[in-house]
């Protein structure tokens, strides 16, 4: 039997990934694992979108779009690449962070918080056979997909969640050196 310490020190991205997704049984223990993240007030500051089927090609003409929006010229090489981001994966989770005002947990802190439920969706999947790749990048912070994915101003699109069946063989991940990153103050 795997411990918790054991998977999550096996844990690796899957950028190959393809059918099948998670079944709704599965998203449900998936998502419940990523209400668990810290949550400083118990303010809930997340919020999930889930982008599967041909919406995934909607959300390829969004990115697209904001391309066109971001160039003086886009390629029709540029666009098709676009086009194709969505459907490396049979399913997309955009984690977005409310940012809900409160004095006493600042907005960076409830990012965070959203991000380690990223987090814990990730080593969920894993749990359960599945796998993913959190994505940002420029789609991520332009305003266009915002707009397009329901964003309000004060929202911030933490990243994008690529879920699916890993295909092929996972890349170990170099472990790393204890001492390069911990010392005592």
């Amino acid at each position: 039997m795997t411990t918790l310490s054991e998977l999550i020190a096996q844990r690796v991205s899957s950028p190959r990934l393809q059918e099948p997704a998670p079944s709704p049984q599965v998203l449900e223990r998936v998502f419940k694992a990523a209400f668990r993240a810290p949550d400083h007030m118990m303010l809930r500051p997340w919020r999930y979108l889930i982008i599967e089927g041909e919406r995934r090609e909607d959300l390829g003409a969004v990115f697209a779009e904001a391309t066109r929006q971001s160039e003086m010229e886009i390629t029709q090489a540029q666009e098709e690449k676009c086009m194709k981001m969505p459907m490396r994966a049979p399913m997309i989770i955009v984690a977005v962070s409310q940012n809900i005002p409160h004095p006493k947990v600042p907005q960076l802190e409830q990012e965070v918080a959203t991000g380690v439920g990223v987090g814990y969706m990730l080593l969920a999947l894993q749990s359960e056979g599945f796998n993913g790749i959190w994505r940002t990048g420029p789609m991520a912070e332009h305003v266009h997909v915002k707009q397009a994915l329901g964003l309000q101003q004060h929202e911030t699109l933490i990243g994008f969640l690529y879920v699916g069946t890993p295909l092929g063989e996972l890349k170990a991940v170099p472990e790393s050196i204890l001492e390069d990153y911990v010392s005592k103050w």
